[in-house]
């Protein structure tokens, strides 16, 4: 027997049913989880979490471990071969350079020249030379590496129409030019996958846009690193500053932010030639900034987490000199990580007996380059 239903419980029904569809329907879907909060476990489903635990077991065989100066020595000596392994390695011949100067402009204080290079067999790399007017040379020189952005123009006083401009713009701050003003010649470098040194995909797409992917992907196809092609490409041009009358080869140091920096802390660990490094917006830890946040594929290093951590590296440079600097608000290379990594690496200096030969700033900012302590430390030590 059916059930009879009153007008007015019909009418409520009718009423209530577009508002439940209503809330339904404005609940956000998350996901095939959603509802089933409660009866699974949900920080199982996180891979970042899930790696940040796998970090806690790597093996960090050559971690550093060393008691006095002659274990950190040869703790170095092993690493740095370790690492030269991991990135790829490096070509046991080198080919011409075939240098060509493009364009001289004057500065009341420098003059920048544009040069080509031949850093590989059909590889190209292109390099500003800031040479400062006041003293005479040979001149100190620093390395100039940028990060991530339009390229080498944007740390040379370039601006996105290719015009020179005064104000020092942007997060890279034109540290080249920076450089200069504290008294030594820039060697500013065009890292490849930015600038000119992308392939046409991406060079449609604007200056910003980076060809890090292809370029860092083809390289792992090729069992090689894109850290370890950019260390090369700074590795040649310590070749071409050799054959330059007004650099001192003997005094050259090596500086970067964020891609830059990770280029910087690489190439100083691994090349001699270099005198002094100043890190800008780089060192830190894998497991807190590579490792648990979105980074560009060019600062992976397959495998690299057996051996060593971010810190180990970095105390590759020592006993040379060595300088940090780090935003307290940077989003993607934390401060607290940065701190805890910089005190590892003061432990190698310490252990060479160099404690005074490593320094660390942390300043109120974001992501970008800050200066400073840095550059007074560059010009002071080299």
């Amino acid at each position: 027997m059916a059930t009879k239903v009153s007008r007015r419980a019909f009418a409520a029904a009718a009423l209530a049913a577009p508002a439940a569809a209503q809330t339904m329907a404005s609940a956000k879907y998350t996901g095939p989880l959603d509802g089933a909060e409660s009866k699974v476990q949900l920080n199982g489903f996180d891979p970042v979490s899930w790696t940040r635990k796998r970090w806690e077991s790597a093996p960090l065989l050559l971690t550093f471990k060393a008691t006095n100066a002659k274990q950190a020595e040869a703790w170095q000596k092993k690493l740095r071969m370790k690492i030269t392994e991991l990135v790829g390695g490096f070509p046991r011949q080198k080919t011409a350079l075939n240098p060509q100067s493009l364009e001289v402009k004057q500065f009341p204080t420098y003059t920048r020249e544009k040069f080509v290079m031949e850093t590989r067999e059909g590889l190209f790399q292109l390099v500003y030379l800031l040479t400062p007017k006041k003293g005479s040379g040979p001149h100190p020189v620093m390395i100039c590496v940028p990060g991530h952005g339009r390229g080498v123009d944007d740390i040379v006083g370039i601006d996105d129409k290719g015009r020179d401009r005064t104000d020092k713009d942007g997060y890279q701050h034109d540290f080249a030019i920076q450089a200069v003003e504290h008294g030594m010649a820039a060697v500013a470098i065009e890292p490849m996958g930015f600038g000119c040194r992308r392939d046409p995909a991406n060079k449609k797409k604007g200056l910003g846009a980076s060809s890090c992917q292809p370029n860092a992907g083809a390289a792992l196809l090729l069992g090689e690193t894109m850290i370890g092609w950019r260390v090369y490409d700074v590795m040649r041009t310590i070749d071409w500053i050799e054959t330059r009358k007004e650099l001192d080869a003997k005094r050259v140091g090596c500086m970067g932010i964020s891609g830059g920096g990770t280029c910087t802390t690489f190439a100083s660990a691994l090349e001699p030639r270099i005198k002094c490094a100043f890190i800008s917006g780089y060192l830190n830890t894998f497991r807190d900034s590579v490792l648990s946040i979105a980074h560009c594929m060019d600062n992976y290093v397959p495998g690299i987490l057996n051996w060593a951590e971010m810190y180990d590296v970095a105390g590759l440079i020592a006993p040379r000199p060595l300088f940090a600097e780090s935003g307290d608000r940077d989003n993607i290379f934390p401060v607290a990580a940065a701190r805890d990594s910089f005190a590892r690496v003061k432990k190698v200096y310490e252990t060479l007996g160099a404690a005074d030969m490593a320094g660390h700033e942390v300043f109120s900012g974001e992501h970008s380059f800050h200066g400073v302590g840095g550059l007074a430390f560059m010009a002071k030590h080299l």
